[in-house]
Formats: structure tokens, C-alpha cells, sequence
């Protein structure tokens, strides 16, 4: 997906919830003895959450919880304060000039996916590089220059291959989103930014081209991490089709959007590539899908 988020949360969020789900988190249930009758005031917050309990939705105080890029949990994010996340997170706020994202956990995760991939042999690839936010928190985080790889940055820099949308992509609107998120220069174009954004990493291999068509022409040996981030199916089950020989044992795939609302062509694309190999998919609630050869 391009660099940002697709989803944001306000400091009151709005979810639609399960009965259980009501109870574990709080929400009133309209037989909940808070609720006054017989013309008794309750207070405004009791009444709305029992309206909205009514209709199988929470209302929730988000502040001090971890509620961006779609993903809204109770559950710890420690990982945000650690010196070193901060660091690398940062790095990739310097890729995308300045401008968060705003997906941490969704970084917290590649960073995790990378170290893993560290334990098997090979170079690591990313297919959808855009502003470079994730490679280089990675390179950053890993300390890139010190690990003896080349991390291999594919991308057409000019922003998705329309013509690559399936009719049913099409159809459900990703082809006209992906054609005014270019518009509103969400994706990056200026070839003299990217190559000045990775320039401190010498291992760093840029490679210009659409994909599958450049897979061809790459000299890429076994592969040890792969990053898949480009928003249209055909391409991105290219990717992993044309790599999956090539990753060795103990390998990870990291796809950006498996999971992600909207993007469900992809993850049936994945899927059925997955299942013809012998593989699964792990679907992630940041909206990522993780495959280990």
C-alpha cells in the first residue's frame, strides 16, 4: 500500500462488537442494572453505550491504546517505547520525508520478520519499495551496512502498472483508488529522492521495472527475506511465484497487505500460489500475511 495510512482512529472510537465482546470490554448491555427505568435520568454515557450495545456496537475510550492503521488493541505495545524501534521508525519517517505513517505495529512486525530472515541464507528483497519507509527501518534496525547482504529494492518509481488490475479489482474500485492516490503524489516519482534515501546503505541494490517483467532481468540468488508490498494481485503473486524456489529453508515472506481491509483479491490470489506450494499464509490483525519456508 502506498506509504500511510488507509484507516484512522479518533480518540473515541466506534466498533462494532459481539455480545462477548461487549461484556469482556466494558461495553453496557441493555439489560445492565446502570440503566435507570421508569422516567429515572441515567447518565448520557450509560444511555449511548446501551443504545449502541443495541446495535452490536462499543464505544470505546482509545486514549493511552494503541489505535492506528486500522489495528485498535487493549493489549501491550511496549515495543513503541523501546530505543531502538523509536530509531528505526524514525529512519523510515526520514525515507517518507517527514510524514508518519502512523503504522508502528505494522513496522514492529517487518522489523521482527527481517531479524528472523537474518537466520537464513541469502539477500533480501522488497517488490514495492515507494518512499522506502519499511526497507530502510529495516536496513536501519539491522544495521545494514555491517550485515554483508544486498537488500534488492524493486519498483516501477512511477507508481502502479494500471493496466495489471483484474476486472473484479476493477470492479470494487482499487484499480481508480491506486490511480488517485498516484494523482495526489502517494507514490514516489522522483528517482534522484530514492537513490538519495538510500544512499548511506552501499548494499542496497535499486532496481527500476515493473514486475513480473524485471524479474527476468535480476541476477538475485537465494533469498533469505521478502518484502511484497504493491496493492494489485498480479503482481504481487508474480513475486511470490518467481521467488519461491529461490528462498531457502528458514525464509520468511512478509505480503503488506494480505490482510488488509479492501485488499481481499490479493489475499485469494496469495492464498491459492500458497496452497499450490504447500503453504500457508498467517493472517496478521495489522492486515500483513507471514509465510516461514
Amino acid at each position: 500500500m502506498p506509504d500511510g495510512p488507509d484507516c484512522h482512529m479518533r480518540s473515541d472510537a466506534l466498533v462494532r462488537l459481539g455480545s462477548a465482546d461487549a461484556e469482556r470490554f466494558g461495553t453496557t448491555h441493555p439489560n445492565d442494572s446502570s440503566m435507570m427505568i421508569n422516567g429515572q435520568s441515567m447518565r448520557l454515557t450509560t444511555l449511548i453505550k446501551t443504545v449502541a450495545a443495541r446495535f452490536g456496537l462499543g464505544i470505546f475510550d482509545v486514549r493511552g491504546r494503541y489505535a492506528q492503521d486500522g489495528l485498535f488493541t487493549v493489549h501491550g505495545d511496549h515495543f513503541r517505547a523501546d530505543p531502538g524501534f523509536r530509531a528505526a521508525y524514525g529512519r523510515g519517517v526520514q525515507a517518507g520525508h517527514g510524514v508518519d505513517p502512523a503504522f508502528e505495529w505494522r513496522v514492529h512486525i517487518a522489523l521482527w520478520a527481517a531479524r528472523a530472515g537474518l537466520r537464513a541464507d541469502g539477500e533480501f528483497v522488497e517488490c514495492g519499495v515507494n518512499a522506502g519507509i519499511v526497507s530502510s527501518a529495516i536496513m536501519a534496525a539491522l544495521r545494514w551496512n555491517m550485515v554483508g547482504r544486498r537488500f534488492y529494492l524493486i519498483d516501477t518509481f512511477t507508481g502502479p502498472v494500471i493496466t495489471q488490475y483484474s476486472q473484479d479489482e476493477v470492479r470494487d474500485g482499487r484499480a481508480t483508488l491506486a490511480s488517485q492516490a498516484l494523482d495526489a503524489g502517494a507514490y514516489v516519482t522522483d528517482m534522484d529522492r530514492v537513490r538519495a534515501n538510500f544512499a548511506e546503505w552501499p548494499n542496497a541494490i535499486i532496481i527500476q521495472g515493473s514486475i513480473p517483467e524485471v524479474l527476468e532481468k535480476t541476477d538475485i540468488g537465494m533469498v533469505a527475506f521478502l518484502h511484497i508490498d504493491m496493492n494489485c494481485a498480479l503482481p504481487e503473486r508474480a513475486a511470490f511465484e518467481f521467488f519461491w524456489e529461490r528462498l531457502s529453508p528458514g525464509a520468511v515472506v512478509l505480503f503488506d497487505d494480505y490482510a488488509y481491509y479492501g485488499h481481499d483479491h490479493q489475499r485469494k490470489s496469495i492464498d491459492a500460489a500458497a496452497r499450490a506450494r504447500g503453504a500457508e499464509v498467517l493472517s496478521l490483525p495489522t492486515g500483513q500475511g507471514l509465510i516461514i519456508k
